[in-house]
């Protein structure tokens, strides 16, 4: 087999991790770096409103929004076409050549499906290569995470490299017991303690061709199932259209959001978002988007992972969509077991607004 330095193959470095653990913060960083001016950006969003492209500093012609959903059935043929779209614009000189790719998750995805496209898709196999996964640990909730959803479990097993992030929310006594749960799951992937989103991409990149025999049994045994799935997949679209419920992770996990038309004063949202994590936190596994508040004529950033709301930020504009001056608030939830009723009687009650969506 020959070296990653002989390979002319376009590398391809799949950021996954559970929900909030910071792969947008580490994502920014990266593409601020002058290593990074010719990589492309493909995210991938769970739920029908995506609003992940915009929290990303870098819009550009070399970022791809793929399909809402998480990747796994339908969006993996998405991811398929992306990567080959992507290849014959960079060869038409539609945009300039390119030198690697990044692909962010959705928290809840798997990697599997991911992996086993780079490396089983004859067109995509032949023009790009596995490099690493990056895995992002949130170091104040990975320990109780790790033990609830099989998720995350799956995203440290197959990773190359283990991003802590928010060390510097976490002591010394969490960041030592949550090393050794990760040495245990994933003895062979280097462990890199980060400090607000700070990494050199000469830390990540490179991790050379992804060898499922390096890690755990279950990796290989796991892409295994994939090839098998994928068979099924294939027989199953052949037989009728298959439909896949972009908002819905399984039974319990589902995503909604929340648009409202008029600007929000920011006490009476934070009130009404405390109020939600307080009672309802461990239900809530993610909440993401874009306030409008009033008098401020910059989007807030609003981002909170379970019992936790983070601090507020602003984009430095209104994303440019269609339709022109769209500045309503748009709030995505990703719960597990909790109505969307919920959540709209919290904001109907504290803010006196409704979903317009």
């Amino acid at each position: 087999m020959m070296s990653p330095d002989q390979d002319r193959r376009i590398p391809v470095t799949l950021l996954t991790g559970f929900l909030g653990a910071g792969k947008t913060t580490l994502l920014n960083h990266l593409l601020r770096q002058p290593d990074m001016a010719r990589a492309a950006v493909l995210i991938n969003e769970f739920g029908t409103i995506p609003v992940d492209h915009h929290l990303v500093t870098r819009i550009d012609d070399d970022l791809i929004l793929l399909d809402s959903g998480c990747i796994c059935c339908t969006v993996r043929s998405d991811l398929s076409r992306s990567l080959t779209e992507l290849f014959m614009r960079s060869l038409r000189r539609e945009i300039p050549p390119i030198n690697r790719v990044i692909i962010e998750t959705t928290g809840l995805a798997d990697p599997a499906p991911v992996i086993y496209t780079l490396m089983e898709d004859f067109f995509v196999a032949e023009r790009f290569r596995m490099d690493g996964v990056l895995t992002a640990v949130d170091s104040t909730l990975a320990l109780a995470q790790l033990a609830r959803h099989p998720e995350p479990v799956k995203q440290v097993v197959m990773a190359d490299r283990l991003l802590l992030t928010k060390c510097d929310l976490a002591d010394a006594g969490q960041l030592e017991a949550l090393g050794a749960v990760l040495s245990r799951l994933n003895p062979g992937a280097a462990q890199l303690q980060l400090r607000q989103g700070e990494l050199q991409p000469a830390a990540v990149m490179g991790c050379g061709l992804y060898d499922p025999g390096g890690k755990t049994r279950e990796v290989g045994d796991w892409l295994a199932e994939e090839q098998v799935r994928e068979a099924a997949r294939r027989h199953h679209e052949h037989a009728h259209t298959h439909h896949h419920d972009p908002d819905r992770h399984d039974a319990l996990v589902h995503s909604f959001a929340l648009t409202f038309d008029t600007p929000l004063p920011w006490a009476f949202f934070a009130d009404a978002m405390a109020a939600l994590l307080e009672s309802r936190g461990e239900h809530i596994l993610r909440v993401k988007g874009l306030l409008n508040v009033s008098g401020d004529p910059l989007p807030r950033i609003v981002q909170c992972v379970q019992h936790v709301m983070y601090p507020g930020s602003s984009l430095g504009a209104w994303p440019e969509t269609a339709p022109c001056n769209d500045r309503r608030s748009r709030l995505v939830f990703i719960v597990r077991d909790l109505p969307k009723t919920v959540v709209e009687q919290a904001f109907a009650m504290f803010c006196g607004v409704r979903d317009q969506g």
